[in-house]
């Protein structure tokens, strides 16, 4: 039997780096010198058009966190789930989900990096895929 079929959440949050592994999809103001995540047209910083698509980091410093213990209004996934912030070596701060769903195993200023993770089934039966940020261990690459 054929694995079931995977689909993004939404196109172009994240695509493959040259490395194989994934990397969220920013946006970069020469105007500005700032990354935006998601990418966008105009830079949110100054309204410039001059904005060129990049692969972030996969790799950040978790800065805050949570467990989600409630679905939210349309949220298809399983619960509990972790959420956080984690700041990428760009200087960017991104709100995201978290693999780790218990707070005590967390800590301010964590190692994290980027994996792809299951977010639902979707009605025609496909694999719905999300980003998450996951405790780097010391064998994590």
């Amino acid at each position: 039997m054929p694995a079931p079929e995977t689909v993004a959440v939404r196109d172009d949050l994240f695509d493959d780096g040259a490395d194989g592994r994934p990397h969220l999809v920013g946006g970069f103001s020469q105007s500005s010198g700032r990354y935006h995540f998601p990418l966008a047209s105009r830079c949110p910083y100054s309204g410039a058009n001059d904005v060129e698509r990049v692969l972030l980091s996969d790799h950040g410093t978790l800065w805050g966190y949570t467990a989600v213990t409630a679905p939210p209004p349309g949220y298809q996934g399983h619960v509990p789930f972790g959420f956080g912030v984690v700041e990428l070596p760009e200087g960017l701060r991104v709100i995201t989900r978290l693999t780790e769903t218990d707070p005590a195993q967390l800590q301010f200023g964590q190692p994290m990096h980027l994996v792809l993770a299951p977010l639902h089934v979707d009605d025609d039966g496909r694999i719905v895929i999300t980003y998450a940020f996951a405790p780097t261990s010391d064998s994590t690459p």
